[in-house]
């Protein structure tokens, strides 16, 4: 099993839309093997789109929210808050099988529903770690960890693969989710933000110092007191990028480049753990190698991206020609699949 988040400290880049591919094209690929999405974003967006999109996802949403008990993240959550320092078992009681709402989706799909109500718990989440016991960061970050071994238990160990969808603010329940993963993966877009939250995600996660004597992360620094590790750099995603020539276009390759500088320069010099690819790859010898494990670059389908997330149609499923969306006809080509399909299923074949 391999448990991987997809977050950035930026909004924007696409992470729920990523999220949403990756499990869906991830599962069509493997159809024996049980795929996990847990929504830890209150936006909820990747929900939505594995539940059927824009109109029937947010409908679907909407009827989940409101059953009792709620079985959605904020629903286990509950559990915790009331049982902060006991494990409660109860993981696997918050699943929902995605094809039950949206038979778009592959069968071996399953969701711990996202909810806004994370933003309302997000408080006394954090009130759990002190006062209490004296480990009681180390056992509260450990929430998360312990829904995933409760479902794989409920799963008989089967072998899965567990996705994250992580919000982009540093909020506590982002350290959960990363205390949780073994690997990250970091979708960014080819602009100046980017850049800048690349640093932060270096900085908040892996204790990176962008000037001598910067203060480090809570969480770098309890990570380590109490000998938690840490995901793995597994690969840093330009997502959506417009493309030309089979490469970012020029105006955004710069940027783009300057990212790939910015890991690789931690690669180099500092004990930041990345993630050797499985399949028997060789660890990278130079920036080429280097570039070739953990960068890659998601083509923009344009409007097919768009309709893909708002009907909840997997990209790799999606056809081409007039679609409806929200009472409005949209046109599909098959060159704007083209762009996208093929990519998204070679960097799926990159996931373990």
């Amino acid at each position: 099993m391999a448990i991987y988040a997809i977050w950035n400290n930026k909004g924007g880049v696409g992470k729920s839309y990523l999220t949403f591919q990756l499990a869906s094209e991830y599962a069509l690929q493997h159809p024996n093997k049980k795929v996990l999405v847990v929504d830890l974003c209150p936006q909820a967006n990747s929900s939505s789109m594995l539940l059927g999109g824009m109109d029937s996802g947010e409908r679907h949403l909407n009827d989940i929210h409101g059953q009792q008990p709620r079985l959605t993240i904020s629903g286990y959550i509950d559990d915790r808050i009331r049982s902060p320092y006991v494990p409660t078992n109860s993981g696997a009681s918050y699943i929902t099988q995605v094809s039950r709402y949206n038979n778009r989706v592959p069968d071996n799909v399953y969701l711990v529903v996202g909810d806004e109500k994370l933003e309302l718990q997000s408080s006394q989440v954090s009130r759990a770690t002190n006062p209490g016991p004296n480990d009681a960061w180390r056992i509260v970050h450990l929430w998360i960890t312990d829904l995933i071994v409760d479902i794989k238990r409920s799963w008989n160990e089967e072998d899965c693969c567990v996705f994250i969808d992580c919000n982009p603010s540093f909020s506590i329940y982002t350290e959960l989710a990363l205390t949780a993963a073994e690997r990250l993966l970091i979708p960014f877009s080819a602009d100046g933000s980017s850049k800048r939250a690349i640093k932060a995600v270096l900085s908040l996660v892996y204790g990176q110092r962008r000037q001598v004597g910067d203060m480090q992360s809570e969480f770098y620094l309890e990570s380590n007191r109490y000998n938690m590790s840490l995901p793995e750099i597994y690969m840093y995603i330009g997502n959506r990028l417009t493309q030309m020539n089979n490469s970012s276009a020029s105006a955004f390759k710069t940027v783009v480049n300057e990212i790939s500088e910015e890991i690789y320069s931690v690669w180099q010099s500092s004990n930041t753990p990345f993630c050797i690819h499985p399949f028997g790859a060789n660890r990278p010898t130079n920036k080429k190698t280097f570039k070739s494990m953990f960068q890659f670059e998601v083509n923009d389908a344009n409007t097919a991206s768009v309709v893909s997330g708002s009907l909840g149609i997997p990209i790799s499923v999606l056809t081409a020609g007039s679609k409806q969306v929200a009472g409005v006809t949209i046109t599909v080509n098959q060159s704007q699949l083209d762009r996208q399909v093929p990519n998204l299923k070679e960097l799926v074949q990159y996931i373990e």
